[in-house]
C-alpha cells in the first residue's frame, strides 16, 4: 500500500476496528421506499391516518424496547394499553361510541405493526381479530358492554381458546366439553397455543378467554370466561423461537363452572366459530406483508450503509439483484392483500381467496426474510439488527390461522372440486 493509499484508508477508517451503528428502520436519511409500485397511494385519508398512527406508535414506542422483550420472551403489557388508547386494537370491529374503522384501515394497522414487530401485530390479532370479534359478533348487548368494550380499549386482555393439544388444524374435532347444569355449564378440556391465555393467572390481572367447547348435543358453543375462575389454569409455553414477545398458553379446564350469561348468545355451531376465523385470515396476510416490508427495508438500509472491500454492499451487482427480487416479491403480496381487501369490503371475498392470500403472503415473506437475514451476514443473526426477528417470526405467521398445507388443500379443493382432507 502506498503512502497516499494508507492516508486515504486512515481517513476512511480512522478508528481501525470501530463498526458504525446502522439505522435499519428506514428512518431519516436512511428512509426506504417500501411502496415502490404505489399500491397504497390511493388510500383514503381516514384509513391513511390509522396507518400513520400505527407507524408512529411502532417506531416511537415499540422499536426502542422490543428487542429486549423479544430476547427475554417477556410480554410488553403496557403496549396493549397504549394500543387501546390509540384505537389500534379493534381490527375493524365497529362498536357504538368508537369511530368507524374500515377493513382497509385494520389491514394497514396490522401491516405497520408487523413491519416493526410481528409479536405486537399478533397481540392485535388475538385480542381484536379473535376475542373481541367473537364477543361483538356473537354476543348479546350485555356481553358486548361487559367484555368487548374493555377489550377494545386495552383495559381487558382477551384470548381466543379454540386450538387443543390434539386438535390444531383439525379444529373441528374439538374435544373440550360443555355440560349443562343448573344455572350454567361445566367445562372440561385442554387448549394449547392460546395467545393471552395465561395473562390473568400469571400476572394477577383481570383477563378473559373466549372458550369454544362441544355441548351435550355435539354442537359447538362459545363462552366468555374470567381467567380467575376456579378450574381455569394456564401455563405459559416456553422455549419458543418465534413471536417471543407474546405469551401463548396451555390451558386446562377442570370442572370449571360458568354461569348462563357466559354463553355467547349467537354462537351455536362450528359455523359461527368459522365465521370469526374467516374474518381473521386476511389479517394474517396483512401481517405477512408488513413483516416482508420490514425485512426488505432492513436489507436495503443495511446494504447502503455496510461497507465491504472499500465500497457499500449496495454497489455490488449481486446485492442489487437480490434486492430487486425481494422488492418484486413484496409488491406482489402488497397487491394481493389490497385486492382481497377490496373484495372483502364488497362482501365478495371467498374462502379460497382468503386462503390464497394467506398462503402466498407468508410464503413470500419467508423468502424475503431469509434473503434479508443472509444479506446481513453475521450481523443478520443479532436480534438488535432486526432481520433475525423477522426471519423467526415469519415462521409462526406461516403456521398459525391455518398451516400452509391446510391452505393448500383448501385452494386445491377449489381448483379440482375434490376434497383431499381425508384418504
Amino acid at each position: 500500500m502506498t503512502q497516499d493509499q494508507q492516508s486515504q484508508y486512515n481517513e476512511t477508517f480512522p478508528d481501525g476496528v470501530t463498526e458504525p451503528e446502522y439505522e435499519l428502520y428506514g428512518r431519516g436519511e436512511h428512509a426506504v421506499d417500501v411502496d415502490p409500485a404505489g399500491v397504497f397511494a390511493d388510500v383514503p385519508d381516514e384509513d391513511a391516518e390509522y396507518r400513520q398512527r400505527a407507524r408512529e406508535f411502532s417506531l416511537t414506542e415499540v422499536a426502542p424496547i422490543i428487542d429486549d422483550y423479544w430476547d427475554r420472551a417477556d410480554y410488553p403489557l403496557q403496549l396493549v394499553r397504549r394500543l387501546g388508547e390509540l384505537d389500534l386494537l379493534r381490527d375493524g370491529v365497529n362498536l357504538d361510541g368508537f369511530p368507524h374503522q374500515s377493513r382497509l384501515a385494520a389491514g394497514l394497522v396490522n401491516m405497520e405493526l408487523a413491519r416493526v414487530d410481528a409479536s405486537v401485530a399478533t397481540i392485535v390479532g388475538v385480542q381484536g381479530a379473535l376475542a373481541l370479534r367473537s364477543v361483538a359478533d356473537k354476543g348479546s348487548q350485555e356481553q358486548v358492554e361487559r367484555w368487548a368494550r374493555p377489550m377494545a380499549t386495552g383495559e381487558l386482555p382477551g384470548a381466543f381458546a379454540l386450538t387443543e393439544p390434539t386438535h390444531g388444524s383439525d379444529s373441528v374435532g374439538l374435544g373440550t366439553r360443555a355440560t349443562r347444569v343448573s344455572g350454567g355449564w361445566v367445562l372440561n378440556g385442554e387448549k394449547k397455543w392460546i395467545g393471552n391465555g395465561s395473562l390473568g393467572p400469571q400476572l394477577g390481572l383481570e383477563a378473559a378467554s373466549v372458550v369454544w367447547a362441544r355441548d351435550d348435543d355435539g354442537d359447538v358453543r362459545g363462552f366468555v370466561v374470567d381467567q380467575a375462575s376456579p378450574g381455569y389454569s394456564a401455563e405459559t409455553i416456553t422455549g419458543k423461537l418465534a413471536l417471543r414477545a407474546i405469551w401463548q398458553a396451555h390451558i386446562t379446564l377442570k370442572n370449571m363452572f360458568v354461569p348462563d350469561d357466559a354463553l355467547l348468545a349467537d354462537a351455536r355451531s362450528f359455523k359461527d366459530t368459522s365465521q370469526v376465523l374467516f374474518a381473521t385470515r386476511l389479517g394474517v396476510a396483512w401481517s405477512a406483508v408488513g413483516a416482508a416490508m420490514g425485512a426488505y427495508e432492513t436489507a436495503v438500509a443495511y446494504a447502503k450503509q455496510r461497507e465491504q472491500f472499500g465500497r457499500p454492499l449496495a454497489s455490488s451487482q449481486i446485492v442489487n439483484e437480490r434486492l430487486a427480487r425481494m422488492q418484486s416479491e413484496m409488491v406482489q403480496i402488497q397487491l394481493l392483500a389490497r385486492h382481497c381487501e377490496r373484495l372483502e369490503a364488497a362482501g365478495a371475498l371467498t374462502g379460497p381467496q382468503a386462503s390464497l392470500a394467506k398462503y402466498s403472503s407468508t410464503r413470500a415473506a419467508r423468502s424475503i426474510a431469509a434473503n434479508a437475514r443472509d444479506l446481513l451476514g453475521g450481523n443478520g443473526i443479532l436480534i438488535g439488527n432486526r432481520a433475525a426477528r423477522h426471519f423467526a417470526d415469519v415462521e409462526a405467521l406461516h403456521t398459525y390461522e391455518g398451516t400452509e398445507t391446510v391452505q393448500a388443500l383448501l385452494i386445491g379443493r377449489s381448483v379440482t372440486g375434490k376434497s383431499t382432507f381425508t384418504g
